[in-house]
């Protein structure tokens, strides 16, 4: 899938977010998504973590102060045209981030709201959640959360309808992000269904849900492509759902791979290796 690009530059995008040696999520689901959308990729590392297809087993947090000097050589030096936060870790995290944020309002960000791995461990401490709340979501052009994570930034029960997703999706936008991109697929059904709420409207962006184990880091992949479409000035509707398509795409081709023994990766280069 190539995005459609309104200059002849080649459009940058930056994730802050943690790593995956596995390959699957994190930044490196992140520029390998940036790569296959053809924009140059950078990365800035919020934590360091040891983990495969089936599971977290130990997370290395990478300090504010750090977090910090990476963002201003970056943003000192480099065009970034949009920005994806993935993986925050701590309240000190997201506030040096959001310090930085605030003084690049010009860019668009995409936050995904990491809380869990796909193999249950946490990725986010619990005071971090209030940081999200008031310094980033204000910031965020759209945030994509799913269910769960919806659920815990509302302190309310997890939506189980499309009726209660968009209220939840509602409710999150009159919490300051300009658009929420809300992931419905924790619900029941052969569907996987979006809500997308925006100042205009609300859209609701449906997929066949493909029945597979290969879903790790489906949510860093969705949000990166959100991200590589707003670098290259692609409008939030139209970016959202050549994400969508990207990211089914890539599970529907994930078979292809050979990788791990758990929740195998996406196929992040679907469009591009041929066997």
């Amino acid at each position: 899938m190539k995005l459609p690009m309104t200059s002849s530059r080649i459009p940058h995008a930056l994730s802050i977010a943690g790593s995956d040696p596995s390959g699957g999520a994190g930044i490196q689901a992140d520029l390998k998504t940036f790569s296959a959308l053809q924009v140059y990729g950078m990365a800035a590392l919020t934590a360091l973590t040891a983990q495969n297809t089936r599971g977290v087993s130990a997370v290395h947090l990478a300090p504010p102060a750090f977090v910090r000097e990476q963002l201003d050589a970056l943003f000192s030096d480099i065009r970034i045209d949009a920005v994806k936060i993935g993986m925050i870790a701590t309240a000190e995290i997201a506030e040096t981030i959001a310090d930085v944020l605030a003084t690049q309002t010009h860019v668009p960000v995409v936050l995904d709201p990491v809380m869990i791995a796909k193999g249950g461990a946490s990725l986010l401490q619990t005071d971090a959640v209030d940081a999200i709340r008031l310094r980033l979501l204000p910031l965020a052009t759209v945030i994509t959360p799913n269910l769960p994570e919806a659920a815990r930034l509302l302190d309310t029960a997890v939506a189980t309808t499309r009726a209660e997703m968009e209220t939840q999706a509602s409710a999150l936008r009159d919490m300051g992000p300009q658009a929420v991109l809300l992931k419905g697929g924790h619900l029941e059904g052969d569907r996987s269904p979006d809500c997308l709420v925006t100042a205009q409207a609300m859209h609701w962006l449906d997929a066949p849900r493909v029945f597979t184990t290969h879903t790790h880091g489906t949510g860093c992949t969705l949000s990166a492509a959100i991200a590589a479409g707003l670098a290259s000035g692609v409008d939030l509707l139209s970016g959202v759902r050549a994400a969508k398509q990207y990211v089914t795409d890539a599970i529907t081709a994930a078979h292809l791979l050979d990788v791990g023994h758990g929740h195998g990766p996406t196929h992040h280069f679907h469009a591009l290796w041929h066997s």
